[in-house]
């Protein structure tokens, strides 16, 4: 295989694949390594050999790759150290209803459909104060004290000082992330070695699960 492709939504890219590309870069000199943005659609581009996804209710992989899921990642608040909130050790959904929430996602997206439905659960519709399509952004917004952001584990990383995440409850919004890779490439021992890294990395974020500051 002269080349792969590798599609990947935007936490996913910042976190998990770094690593992925430097291991394939030294153990696979020779190879092309071709990365896609997929979370906003394909547009005319045909599929990437190895697709890594979170999980849609439109999501469609038309039965011809092997899909398997990796982790369930759970949302969780970002809220300012001094905002009653901070001292909490898990908050119900429920009450962040009264709150100004930052989003940070776009209005169609995966992420924010799993988030929508959960405040619906929970008898509820966020109220929006500030529109935003990128968490590292939602999350300086919440920095000025404008509002609170909810968003999933992977994406949060190391938070800026005067910031803390709270688990939420009743109910907790999951998102899943999969991969999806195409039979052509399956046995590559590049797409194999891929593989073994996201589920490596998966593995560290389930372990990692104490999301207490």
């Amino acid at each position: 295989m002269g080349s792969l492709s590798i599609g990947y939504f935007g936490s996913a890219g910042t976190t998990w694949l770094p690593p992925v590309v430097a291991a394939l870069r030294t153990e696979f000199p020779d190879l092309r390594i071709d990365l896609r943005i997929t979370e906003y659609g394909l547009g005319n581009q045909s599929p990437p050999d190895i697709d890594l996804f979170v999980e849609h209710a439109r999501t469609d992989h038309d039965g011809r790759r092997d899909v398997r899921r990796l982790i369930a990642d759970p949302y969780l608040a970002v809220v300012l150290a001094d905002d009653p909130l901070a001292g909490k050790d898990e908050v119900p959904l429920a009450e962040l209803a009264g709150c100004r929430w930052v989003d940070n996602d776009v209005k169609n997206g995966a992420c924010r459909e799993v988030l929508l439905k959960a405040c619906a659960e929970a008898g509820f519709s966020p109220e929006f104060a500030v529109e935003t399509h990128d968490y590292r952004t939602a999350i300086s917004f919440v920095a000025t004290g404008i509002g609170i952001t909810v968003l999933p584990r992977l994406g949060i990383a190391e938070l800026p000082a005067g910031l803390v995440r709270v688990p939420v409850v009743a109910p907790t919004p999951v998102r899943h992330v999969s991969v999806a890779v195409r039979p052509a490439v399956a046995h590559h021992p590049a797409a194999r070695r891929v593989i073994e890294l996201l589920e490596q990395s998966a593995a560290r974020q389930g372990a990692g699960s104490d999301t207490s500051d």
